[in-house]
């Protein structure tokens, strides 16, 4: 099987939106690792969920860990640019011909549980045991793990993790965790293992309550970060951002080429985390300093200094779209900016314009075109924008959508591409090939 043959494999399976609501999902992910081997036993792990932030937290827990020398697996979703980007070991996506491989050698046990009481696994549920097989076979020192949705259920949650991490807790599928932010955190907590110490970045009085109800009952030892870490930062233009944080066993100092006050939280979260196991894990203050110094999470507030400037940030629910506000305000206070916006169907697109309302911008709206999610018309889009006092129009093309809105806006202004993974991936793709002549970008 070669890398075309396995994505067509893939893309044949059922999708993430309706695995979710598959009864037994669970156990469907455990009868698939059993039949590869269960190599989710064979590696230790730290397991990161919550609504906003896991994959930076993940990302940055992932990077620490290996400034301080330890072989590192990482698991995020979703992709940009190719599927191999959700499977990584030491910060390098697995190759082509390796993909291919896993998913040939997967391959007995997908045909096998076809025929059986649980039926084929899902398209999220191939790609994290392919995760955990490449973690198991590079015999990896650690494998970080973002969750995918929720938790409770979420095919991530066979490990029993080192530690557990919870960002924090919003809104977002609401179709599929509940209607309140306290149902949300009840299936969120749902990684929460008996004894083992959990983190959380959490605010929310109602969404805090719960989690640590389900520690207590777990009895696994509950840290708040905000309670742990003393967080303080400063913003360095449009590149870079200094932040401290100090807890009660160090200080961590360091610059990090990420914007946004919240990639600070994220920062002091997978901190905060690797000290609940140093005993196994040590990284020193200045292995973070190393490792934060160079960190890259493409699509998030990610910057290009061209002319007009642009900004990729996938802001897909609620709560990202009120972080990129703030993370705008905060490093770009004098500038006009061009959004460029898709949002998916079933997303809080009313709640994501509104966080962006005040700010002075003009709004494109547009689609994307992917087999298995349905963009939001954007003409509705618009409509809504306008109807809250908003400037904005609606381009179904994305390129073109892009095209007018770097016509419009002035040298000096700053050209925002947002909402959907699938329209980021695709139109910072389509920028790197035909605009951006090969420059790298400065998040």
């Amino acid at each position: 099987m070669d890398f075309a043959s396995a994505v067509k494999f893939l893309q044949t399976t059922t999708n993430e939106s309706v695995s979710r609501r598959h009864p037994g999902r669970l156990d469907r992910m455990h009868e698939l690792l059993a039949l590869v081997g269960d190599p989710q036993r064979e590696f230790k792990s730290i397991h990161v969920g919550g609504t906003s932030g896991k994959g930076s937290t993940a990302t940055m827990a992932a990077a620490m860990l290996r400034s301080a020398g330890f072989k590192v697996g990482l698991h995020t979703k979703p992709h940009l640019r190719s599927v191999t980007e959700r499977a990584c070991i030491d910060g390098a996506p697995l190759s082509e011909e390796r993909f291919a491989a896993i998913i040939e050698e997967m391959m007995p046990a997908v045909r096998e549980m076809e025929r059986g009481p649980h039926g084929a696994p899902s398209y999220f549920e191939l790609l994290v045991a392919l995760a955990f097989k490449l973690f198991a076979q590079e015999r990896v020192d650690c494998a970080v793990v973002e969750v995918g949705i929720g938790g409770k259920l979420d095919g991530t949650n066979v490990l029993l993790p080192l530690v557990s991490v919870l960002t924090n807790v919003g809104t977002d599928h609401a179709d599929v965790l509940g209607d309140t932010v306290e149902e949300i955190a009840a299936d969120k907590s749902g990684i929460i293992k008996q004894g083992v110490p959990v983190v959380t970045a959490a605010e929310h009085p109602g969404a805090l309550h719960v989690i640590e109800e389900a520690a207590l009952r777990a009895r696994a030892p509950l840290t708040r970060v905000q309670s742990a870490a003393k967080i303080s930062s400063q913003a360095r233009g449009a590149y870079e951002q200094r932040a401290e944080i100090g807890t009660e066993r160090a200080t961590y100092s360091f610059s990090m080429p990420l914007l946004g006050e919240f990639q600070v939280t994220n920062a002091a979260t997978a901190i905060v985390a690797l000290e609940q196991v140093s005993d196994l894990l040590p990284v020193s203050p200045t292995q973070v300093e190393h490792a934060m110094s160079s960190v890259v999470l493409p699509g998030r507030m990610e910057f290009y200094p061209s002319r007009p400037a642009l900004l990729f940030d996938v802001a897909h629910n609620a709560e990202k779209a009120e972080a990129l506000r703030g993370g705008l305000l905060r490093h770009f206070p004098d500038k006009r900016f061009t959004f460029v916006v898709a949002v998916a169907e079933g997303k809080a697109a009313r709640e994501m314009l509104a966080a962006w309302s005040t700010l002075p911008a003009h709004f494109i709206f547009t689609s994307f075109d992917v087999a298995h999610r349905t963009a939001t018309i954007p003409q509705r889009l618009a409509l809504t924008a306008e109807a809250a006092g908003m400037s904005a129009r609606a381009i179904e093309d994305p390129v073109e959508a892009l095209t007018i809105a770097r016509r419009m806006a002035g040298a000096d202004e700053l050209v925002v591409v947002t909402g959907s993974t699938f329209l980021v991936a695709r139109l910072r793709e389509w920028f790197a090939r035909n605009v951006a002549d090969g420059s790298h970008a400065r998040a």
